[in-house]
């Protein structure tokens, strides 16, 4: 069994690369480095440079390593961003998508997890199941949402069966200290606060403390990026087992604010973090948070690190071996 995983340099690829290889499963990495990093590619792990959008060489690859499954993680991520360049995350995206999908029909290649995210709902003030209202509000949400609609009708037609899961606010790190997150610049809200705590970040920007939620600041369901590679792995062995194509939420099934993260981060660093109030962002929401039933009853998973705290006290013990912190870089 040979698993390419593209976008496999990144945050939840090189996980998954990991969870896969402790596994003893013959592992594949599709990269460009675009934003993924070098240093968290697994040793273990077979590495091609190159972009997910490249049909000749996909081809290549898959004949050469014998490919029988991929978990499509490789695409542009930043909701802010794709507002200003929405032809970028149509292309990286949805266009990249569709290139993987028709090369895995010609080589024979039957089985996908796909990283979908909650952006493809429609704003909601109450925790959202798979069969809520979809109307995502950027282009980010759009353009995956696009390719489930590709996703969906390849499989309605016999070419693929494939687990479709929806991300909440993934976070968090290995336990074993192996990867986190390390995107420079980063927007996520976890990883920046982690970065102010240790000096890294003059200071962390509250994007709008005028939010209709209790404390005035964004709601947002964490889950732990290892409970999140368990529900890939599970959805990998449903699919292996001849099981239906799925679409799925991964969440916890409950919300922490901006605030309360904060006081998370505060506790486990045991030092204040430095904040500024700034201007709400382009396509934020108040509230995003899931309805995790499904996923539950679908594949059996049990959460382990259902706890922010312990979500929190992870990453910043990657951001911790970083080593002495530089220059903080300016509150964003």
């Amino acid at each position: 069994m040979t698993t390419l995983i593209t976008g496999g340099a990144g945050y939840i690829g090189s996980h998954m690369a990991l969870a896969l290889l402790d596994r003893g499963e013959r592992t594949v990495i599709l990269d460009n480095l675009s934003t993924g990093v070098r240093a968290l590619i697994p040793a273990r792990a077979a590495f091609i440079e190159g972009d997910v959008g490249d049909a000749d060489l996909l081809r290549w690859l898959i004949r050469r390593y014998g490919i029988d499954e991929v978990v499509h993680f490789a695409g542009s991520t930043v909701v802010p961003e794709s507002v200003a360049q929405p032809l970028a995350y149509y292309r990286n995206n949805a266009a990249a998508a569709l290139t993987l999908l028709s090369v895995m029909e010609e080589c024979g290649v039957e089985r996908l997890v796909f990283s979908s995210t909650a952006a493809v709902y429609a704003p909601s003030d109450r925790p959202v199941d798979e069969d809520a209202p979809l109307g995502p509000v950027t282009p980010y949400g759009a353009s995956k949402l696009m390719v489930e609609r590709m996703i969906r009708d390849a499989a309605a037609a016999g070419i693929l069966r494939a687990g479709v899961l929806r991300y909440f606010n993934v976070a968090g790190a290995d336990a074993a200290g192996r990867a986190g997150q390390s995107t420079p610049r980063a927007t996520h809200l976890i990883k920046a606060a982690c970065e102010a705590a240790c000096g890294r970040r003059a200071a962390l920007t509250i994007h709008g403390d005028d939010w209709p939620t209790p404390d005035g600041t964004g709601v947002r369901d964490y889950i732990h990026v290892q409970d999140l590679i368990e529900i890939h792995a599970l959805m990998l062995r449903r699919l292996r087992e001849g099981g239906a194509t799925a679409v799925l939420n991964c969440g916890y099934g409950k919300g922490a604010s901006v605030r309360e993260v904060i006081g998370a981060v505060e506790r486990a660093a045991g030092r204040r973090v430095p904040v500024r109030i700034g201007p709400r962002r382009p396509g934020d929401l108040a509230q995003v948070v899931a309805r995790a039933d499904r996923v539950r009853a679908t594949l059996g998973w049990r959460p382990r690190n259902d706890d922010l705290d312990r979500i929190v006290g992870s990453a910043l013990a990657w951001e911790a071996r970083a080593g002495p912190a530089p220059a903080p870089v300016s509150p964003s």
